[in-house]
């Protein structure tokens, strides 16, 4: 039998200590709850939570998660405001304290920390201090931040942080986590349209699981993601939380150094402050079809961690995932050298840049 099928029964104790160890890398003293499926999931489970009719949400927009949010607070009866901005850019603290300032009553926000999908980045730590100073509570997603840029839960005053292993931390995608704050327990324990007895109930959690001593889960585990969860946790911690940090600082660095001497390509986001370490977008000419470039970039070199863009972006944007594993050096050279091959064009000047980017930014304190 497959060692695989033939484990022992994941423990309550070992289920709680994966979540301390979640709540170290989040640095945070708040519950977190692991749970057993997308971080779609905690994510909607956040909102109904904390939604509900006679609620204000104020719901920035820097990318495709930040329409889906919008929807869900909608459907909870929320009364919700979008702030949208180009999805090549971040959002400001000042446009957010702007937001709030016209509409005073608002009392909810949700934030997506990196956009995988846009290659942008939010300054957390900013948003949330005019967040925090308005009363408003705060819903964070580092699903694709997590582990490739610094995620200050307590510090920076988030109510609610959602992550998802399938990204920088190099795991599974079938397993995800919550951090709930005090505030945020308090606003949904008051919440009379809170979900319970339901998938999406973080109450059923706090009361059957946290709250009781943590010492019998409610169901049984998915066991292998859970496992795979603390094994990405372990690498870690072997490698040591700063030292991922700069590697995905680097690929990004290098990836988008790179890319300029690939003319035509140019990075769809155009600000270095505001690309995200754990995925780099990559803006056609109207002439050069994104999704047809990728396609000869992957017949070049299948192996590399390209795709085109989603939705109406897949013929201007294609998207170099550099996170986890492949936050490499050889990762990044290839991906560039496959891109040179589809263009018809000599790697040499892309190799070089990427190679000096990534060797200045590992050596920044």
């Amino acid at each position: 039998m497959s060692p695989f099928l033939d484990l022992p029964p994941l423990s309550a104790a070992r289920f709680a200590a994966i979540e301390d160890r979640v709540a170290a890398l989040l640095h945070t003293s708040a519950d977190v709850i692991i749970t057993q499926g997308e971080a779609l999931l905690p994510l909607e489970a956040a909102i109904r939570g904390a939604a509900h009719p006679g609620s204000t949400a104020l719901n920035i927009v820097t990318g495709p998660y930040g329409q889906t949010f919008g929807g869900w607070l909608r459907d909870c009866g929320a009364e919700v405001a979008d702030l949208a901005v180009p999805y090549d850019t971040a959002v400001s603290a000042g446009q957010v304290a702007e937001a709030l300032r016209d509409r005073p009553e608002t009392d909810f926000v949700s934030l997506v920390h990196a956009e995988a999908a846009t290659g942008n980045t939010n300054p957390v730590a900013e948003i949330a201090a005019v967040v925090r100073a308005h009363g408003a509570l705060l819903m964070l997603d580092a699903v694709a931040s997590v582990a490739a840029e610094p995620v200050l839960t307590d510090e920076w005053g988030v109510d609610l942080c959602v992550i998802g292993g399938q990204k920088a931390m190099g795991g599974p995608a079938g397993v995800s986590a919550v951090a709930v704050g005090p505030r945020a327990w308090q606003r949904i324990t008051a919440n009379p349209a809170a979900p319970r007895r339901s998938y999406l109930s973080l109450l059923d959690w706090k009361e059957r699981w946290t709250d009781a001593g943590r010492t019998a889960l409610p169901h049984a585990p998915a066991q292998l993601e859970m496992l795979a969860l603390e094994a990405c946790l372990d690498r870690i911690d072997a490698e040591g939380l700063p030292a991922n940090l700069a590697r995905h600082r680097a690929a990004a660095a290098a990836t988008r150094a790179g890319a300029r001497a690939l003319a035509p390509l140019a990075p769809y986001v155009p600000r270095d402050r505001d690309a995200a370490p754990v995925a780099t977008t990559l803006r056609t000419p109207p002439a050069l079809n994104a999704a047809e470039l990728t396609a000869a970039a992957l017949r070049a070199d299948p192996t590399v961690p390209l795709q085109p863009g989603g939705g109406p972006l897949a013929a201007t944007m294609l998207r170099v995932n550099h996170y986890g594993p492949a936050a490499t050096p050889d990762t990044v050279l290839a991906t560039l050298a496959a891109l040179a091959t589809a263009l018809g064009t000599d790697p040499a000047a892309a190799l070089d840049a990427a190679g000096e980017a990534w060797e200045a930014t590992v050596a920044r304190p």
